[in-house]
């Protein structure tokens, strides 16, 4: 324990940033028999075959140096192509792409290049942990916005506007969303790039969740127009569709500019992604496709599942159209989100997340994730309509 007077070791902000509410869960499931898990958002998927022999390969070949801070070109190219051919956004590969360690790192380079101490970054909420805590160590303060249930979660860009101050610098954006599984209309895309632009303000586009849609055609922020290209950087990986997350390989992609402040930082604070990782993800852009389908259509099964049986149980629960969670209101059992998670924890071990812990807008609710299989998910149904017959 620090003694009285004595100096503080460590810097405020990383002192004054709160614990995951992901974590908290977590830690005391993992002390529990029997636990069905709707929490981690992480594909249960193996990493398809393809991939993984593409790593051994890379390992059995000697592919085990420091590849270019920005990552290998052939991997790189492959990014430029990918989102070329998918959503007809041009970036070069040699001055607008870097390979990262996850979307996390990523997030890190991003703010870290950017803001300026005081710097505002207007964050839609409920969102992922992660984005205020980065916004934060970087020196910037973040602005939350709180989105709303009658909106499907989508963000209403006349809140962005009334959040705007003289010290906005960047609008953030995750869709699809963690951990509501949200979806944002191309209009309302369209209308947070006027913002954007009216207001001389970057956009940072969390997009690593892209191909996991559903009765959905997925828009890329940057690929709107040339304009928003410019003022944009866009955030993409591979942990989620190619069910990659232990890999650890994303992507930032942006004007020349901004990626060489990232790549500055980069090379000073990792020097390159690991180089398994990409040969990896190298292959998972040339073969990945159909595994990427296969994976969707079961969690699509899967998320029907839990949409209807979340709703027949009275926890009302409007439907996902993106990502791999559920975000069901609770309040029918008459508990506030973290009784709620910690009671079903306990009694009928089923594992969800609190709402509260992705930030404002988030009370009431839980994250409940269809990542597992559907066995599990009908199990902890079942469970937790035994739950709600006692509390609902």
């Amino acid at each position: 324990m620090q003694e009285i007077g004595a100096v503080q070791r460590l810097s405020k902000r990383v002192a004054g940033l709160k614990p995951s509410g992901i974590r908290k869960f977590f830690d005391i499931a993992a002390t529990m028999k029997d636990v069905i898990s709707l929490g981690i958002g992480e594909p249960d998927f193996t990493t398809p075959k393809p991939i993984l022999d593409a790593g051994i390969r890379s390992l059995q070949n000697g592919e085990t140096h420091y590849t270019s801070n920005s990552g290998k070109m052939e991997l790189r190219q492959g990014i430029a192509e990918n989102l070329k051919n998918r959503y007809n956004v041009q970036y070069d590969p040699a001055t607008e792409i870097i390979a990262t360690v996850g979307v996390s790192e990523a997030l890190y380079l991003t703010f870290t290049a950017i803001l300026e101490p005081g710097d505002e970054v207007i964050i839609p909420t409920p969102c992922f942990v992660s984005y205020q805590a980065e916004v934060i160590l970087a020196g910037g303060v973040p602005v939350e916005i709180p989105s709303r249930r009658e909106n499907n979660f989508a963000v209403d860009p006349d809140d962005i506007r009334k959040a705007i101050t003289p010290r906005t610098k960047i609008i953030f954006i995750g869709y699809p969303s963690n951990p509501t599984g949200a979806v944002a209309p191309r209009d309302v895309m369209l209308e947070i790039g006027r913002i954007a632009e009216e207001h001389n303000l970057l956009v940072v586009s969390d997009e690593i969740y892209d191909r996991l849609v559903y009765d959905f055609e997925h828009v890329c922020f940057p690929a709107l127009s040339e304009s928003l290209r410019e003022r944009t950087v866009l955030l993409g990986g591979f942990s989620k569709d190619y069910a990659m997350t232990g890999w650890r390989i994303g992507y930032a992609c942006g004007p020349s500019d901004l990626i060489k402040g990232l790549v500055r930082i980069h090379q000073y604070t990792i020097m390159s992604a690991p180089t398994t990782a990409q040969d990896a993800a190298i292959e998972a852009l040339k073969t990945g496709d159909s595994y990427v389908k296969e994976m969707v259509a079961e969690y699509d099964r899967r998320r029907r599942l839990l949409v209807d049986g979340l709703n027949r149980l009275g926890l009302s629960t409007f439907e996902p159209k993106g990502a791999f969670y559920t975000f069901p209101n609770i309040r029918a059992s008459g508990m506030d989100d973290e009784t709620f998670a910690e009671t079903l924890l306990r009694e009928e071990h089923v594992a969800v997340v609190p709402g509260n812990a992705f930030g404002p807008g988030g009370d009431g609710f839980v994250r409940a994730c269809y990542a597992t299989s559907y066995e599990q998910i009908e199990e902890a149904l079942r469970r937790m309509e035994k739950f709600m017959s006692r509390h609902g």
